[in-house]
């Protein structure tokens, strides 16, 4: 079968979706419920038995499915390479801490000097409090930042959509 990355990934969400499913299937068919009157007779009121063994098998393909697609997937990660001769893996990582520092960054250039006048019983003065870095070479950083993550955003994406076969 011919597919990509993004593919592989499109396939791990319906596999983890329906062994969810399949899990709460087989949770709700553990028992099967009958009456048993004083007199002997046995009615058998909901029978689960071929639904359970069925939900069962399916849970196990659908899992097994996952591992070997996650293993594809984890593989063809560290086996594409961008133009600069990162992994995928390696450009998720690196987008991940850059994308923390940038909102570190964010947050830094929130703040402000202030200047309070302070007044107590025999005494007035200001209390000032100056930011100990340079807000415009932070900007400039974002900014360095916000393109990177993009470049490597785009790179990526490109490498996602690179076809290969693979067996399920």
């Amino acid at each position: 079968m011919k597919t990509n990355i993004s593919g592989i990934m499109l396939m791990i969400s319906d596999y983890t979706s329906r062994s969810s499913i399949l899990e709460r299937y087989i949770k709700n068919h553990v028992y099967n419920t009958s009456i048993q009157e004083l007199s002997g007779n046995v009615t058998v009121m909901e029978d689960y038995k071929n639904d359970f063994i069925e939900e069962l098998k399916e849970y196990q393909d659908c899992l097994e499915k996952i591992t070997k697609l996650k293993g594809i997937l984890y593989q063809k990660n560290t086996e594409f390479k961008l133009s600069d001769g990162m992994t995928i893996q390696e450009a998720i990582v690196k987008n991940a801490n850059d994308r923390k520092l940038k909102a570190m960054y964010d947050y830094l250039v929130s703040f402000r000097n202030s200047k309070t006048r302070m007044t107590e019983v025999n005494n007035s003065y200001f209390e000032c409090k100056d930011i100990n870095y340079d807000t415009d070479k932070i900007k400039k950083e974002i900014d360095r930042l916000e393109k990177e993550i993009q470049n490597i955003d785009f790179e990526i994406s490109k490498l996602n959509s690179i076809e290969f076969e693979i067996e399920l």
